[in-house]
């Protein structure tokens, strides 16, 4: 029973970098390998602030053996000397939430760390971090252990331990275990992150260094082109409509770099940058950018009399079809929504972006009358093909009016509260039939699907709308349908709120999960990013020993660790979901109180964009090279 006395006892406080230990999701956003990579950002960024402040131009960052992490820089070196607070500055930015040289913009006119709070947070969930700093012509050095210092400071100064003409900073920290779910990096990720943090900065060297688990792998990553060059990467392999186009410029103090290009695709990719920062979710500067370059390009419509009197304008996503833009802004003090960074909220990164947009963008057009015209063009045909594809989407899915209880297909719940309803995607007649029966029927819903569905990657919008189990899914939840020439999906009219992906668990049903997965991604995105998605996980096994109670075991770990405790048992594998009564697939996937199940979430939307059209486009050599690259990563079911 809860204690019903509330008073000054009650309050908890928690000291130095304590809170960051308990609650460290609100400062990195989770405790998995996405959280572990932050880390990993945390210090890069902070050592790309030095290249922004120009006196740095190469950063290493190093995988060591013993699954720790070496940054290195050649900057000025953190601050060593005695701080009014009466403890060296460096060990101030270790210990202290909020300490730090960018709040005053003095030491620094733009920054990508977390103003003061990224340093200490990795030294917070750190089994240790040592400290190298390079100045003065000395190495001065200080070490922590889950963020308390370890070193015993020499007359209120730092040891010195070596002399060097070098300058800068290196930092070594090993996650906390204590902390995390386990030490496992997403090495492409990061490697990712940092060929993109190249693109953006054009005069740094940035140099990867991977000797984790054996590994032996150095790479170099200095891009002189900037984000022209980022822009070709991206469209590699793709026909070009235009040339790449560069729009440079200062706005009320805002720095604003735009490198933009057509390609005969029907898709937009834009993405947005602040402080070399990626913003997963857009925000203000991408609002500027569309905005006004829809305006422009409309108003030469006119001009040219490509659209007359009785036209309507073209949509924005008429005038971005085909487009692949980055859209970078440097800001002195921006305003961000999450302390992870994934959507800027700065207004006045609006104003600034549309003020460059609109007065480079004359300019060039101005000067390119043929780059012009080809990219009127294309919103010639995206206008088309929306309204075609408009008037199909109304026939295929108009025709058949859904009922919220079924369509045939779909075995509904009882219970019509979208925040307590489910709905299990069951591939195949047998696992659907005992999956109907196992189900709560209250809260429960199951749609059977037969087979695997279309590969929507490789379809056009006609036949992904006319396939009729996609036409199924799209009904069932109730939320609509968006893709590339419009969007009338609304997330709040969502039936359930979890749809859950039941697969066999083999290569056929690994197969199932990712065309579903594919289909969500690129039209029901907002289903993955606000949490409604998720994989189920049956058992791969049912151990039943000689004496004592059965137990299912979902993976091969959890199989090694049940023969060391059992010497004599029968083992029964399941190689579907069809193989498991009713009470059993109960027991296992469907029992709220018993059941495990993945949500599906994207750490990297950029890269996961870059790999679904590898793994899942027509392209065959991309995704062989993928495949061999990435090969020793797999897990095999043996």
């Amino acid at each position: 029973m809860a204690n019903n006395e509330y008073n000054a006892s009650s309050i908890s406080v928690l000291e130095g970098l304590e809170a960051v230990r308990v609650r460290p999701g609100m400062y990195i956003g989770s405790v998995t390998t996405s959280g572990l990579n932050h880390l990993i950002y945390e210090i890069v960024d902070n050592a790309v602030d030095e290249h922004l402040a120009g006196v740095c131009t190469e950063i290493t960052v190093r995988m060591e053996e013993d699954n720790s992490v070496t940054v290195t820089d050649n900057g000025r070196g953190i601050p060593v000397d005695m701080h009014e607070k009466g403890v060296p500055a460096e060990r101030l930015v270790f210990t202290t939430l909020h300490a730090g040289g960018k709040f005053d913009n003095k030491a620094y006119a733009t920054s990508g760390g977390l103003h003061g709070v990224g340093s200490s947070v990795v030294n917070a969930l750190s089994e240790y971090l040592e400290v190298k700093v390079m100045s003065g012509g000395f190495i001065h050095y200080d070490s922590y252990a889950r963020g308390i210092p370890t070193v015993d400071l020499e007359d209120g100064k730092l040891p010195i331990i070596g002399k060097t003409k070098l300058t800068g900073t290196s930092i070594n920290f090993l996650p906390d275990e204590e902390i995390f779910e386990k030490i496992k990096y997403n090495v492409t990720a990061i490697k990712s992150r940092l060929h993109e943090t190249a693109y953006l900065n054009p005069g740094l060297r940035i140099v990867f260094i991977n000797e984790h688990k054996g590994e032996k792998e150095e790479v170099v990553f200095h891009e002189t082109e900037g984000i022209c060059a980022y822009v070709k990467e991206l469209n590699k392999g793709k026909e070009a409509v235009t040339d790449v186009i560069s729009l440079k410029g200062t706005s009320d103090k805002i720095e604003v770099d735009i490198a933009f290009q057509f390609v005969n695709t029907f898709e937009e990719k834009t993405l947005g940058y602040c402080n070399n920062i990626y913003n997963s979710d857009g925000g203000t500067h991408l609002t500027g950018f569309r905005t006004k370059f829809t305006q422009v390009l409309n108003t030469y419509a006119r001009q040219l009399g490509i659209l007359k009197d009785k036209d309507i304008n073209f949509t924005g996503p008429d005038t971005r079809c085909g487009m692949t833009a980055i859209v970078a802004i440097k800001h002195p003090d921006p305003l961000f929504e999450g302390q992870t960074k994934t959507k800027l909220g700065s207004a006045d990164a609006t104003k600034a972006v549309a003020a460059v947009t609109g007065e480079q963008l004359t300019i060039y057009c101005d000067r390119n009358l043929d780059a012009l015209k080809a990219m009127i063009s294309c919103a010639e045909k995206s206008a088309k093909i929306r309204k075609a594809e408009e008037k199909a989407k109304s026939n295929l899915l108009g025709k058949t009016k859904y009922s919220f209880d079924g369509n045939g297909k779909l075995a509904n719940c009882e219970s019509r509260d979208a925040s307590k309803c489910e709905i299990f995607i069951v591939e195949g007649d047998s696992a659907g039939g005992s999956a109907k029966t196992a189900r709560d029927r209250r809260y429960q819903a199951i749609m059977p699907i037969r087979g695997k569905i279309l590969n929507v990657e490789k379809a056009t919008i006609d036949k992904v709308l006319a396939n009729a189990e996609i036409r199924s899914l799209v009904q069932a939840f109730g939320c609509g349908f968006s893709e590339g020439y419009g969007n009338d999906f609304d997330i709040s009219k969502l039936r359930y709120d979890k749809i859950v992906i039941m697969a066999d668990a083999d290569v056929d049903g690994a197969h199932i999960s990712t065309l579903l997965l594919t289909f969500f991604y690129r039209f029901m995105p907002e289903l993955i990013s606000e949490g409604h998605v998720y994989i189920a996980m049956p058992p791969l096994y049912k151990a039943i020993p000689s004496r004592g109670p059965q137990e299912y075991l979902y993976d091969d770990v959890a199989l090694e660790k049940y023969k060391k405790a059992h010497k004599s048992f029968t083992l029964q594998r399941y190689k579907g979901l069809g193989e498991m009564d009713a009470q059993q697939l109960w027991e296992t996937t469907l029992d709220p109180e018993r059941r495990n199940m993945k949500r599906v979430k994207i750490e990297d939307a950029r890269l996961a964009n870059e790999v679904t059209e590898i793994l899942m486009g027509s392209d065959v050599e991309p995704r062989r090279d993928f495949i061999y690259e990435h090969a020793k990563e797999a897990e095999l079911d043996v």
